[in-house]
């Protein structure tokens, strides 16, 4: 009875290591997502706290922003460093994301790339739109929607 017994236990610690083998490989995977995610978190809060500032052309902040400083800044202070204008921002970032698929912290892209904002969830992104505009969350829609150029996960 005894060696059925240890045959048991020896095939549940071989299975249990097989197991957390595995579950090393996809952690890792589900470690740098989480990581991604927290960091998109964290840009998106500092983006809103940028509300109502007002639009500067070259602007970086903090204060004032044109609409790739804004997105920058609030990057920056996730950790990520990401290029100055939304040209260099599209192309430097490799993770190229779909309209179906943004999430919270993705840039997108309008009017030929030449111009950024910081999808927030919802269908709503927060931009620095233009010169007497300030720092706002807007609905993407309409005209917004059908000039969308392309979006980018940064960080992932």
């Amino acid at each position: 009875m005894k060696t059925a017994a240890v045959k048991i236990d020896v095939a549940r610690t071989s299975a249990a290591k097989a197991s957390a083998g595995k579950a090393r490989v996809v952690s890792k995977s589900q470690a740098k997502a989480a990581r991604q995610k927290l960091r998109a978190t964290k840009a998106v809060g500092v983006a809103k706290k940028q509300l109502g500032d007002p639009y500067r052309y070259g602007g970086t902040g903090p204060g004032s922003f044109d609409c790739s400083g804004l997105v920058q800044y609030a990057w920056s202070k996730a950790g990520i460093r990401i290029p100055r204008v939304t040209h260099s921002q599209y192309a430097r970032i490799k993770k190229k994301v779909s309209w179906r698929s943004l999430k919270p912290g993705d840039l997108m892209f309008f009017r030929g790339k030449g111009h950024v904002g910081m999808y927030v969830g919802k269908g709503r992104m927060i931009h620095s739109p233009s010169s007497g505009k300030t720092v706002r969350i807007e609905k993407i829609s309409g005209w917004r929607k059908a000039s969308f150029a392309g979006a980018v996960r940064p960080g992932a």
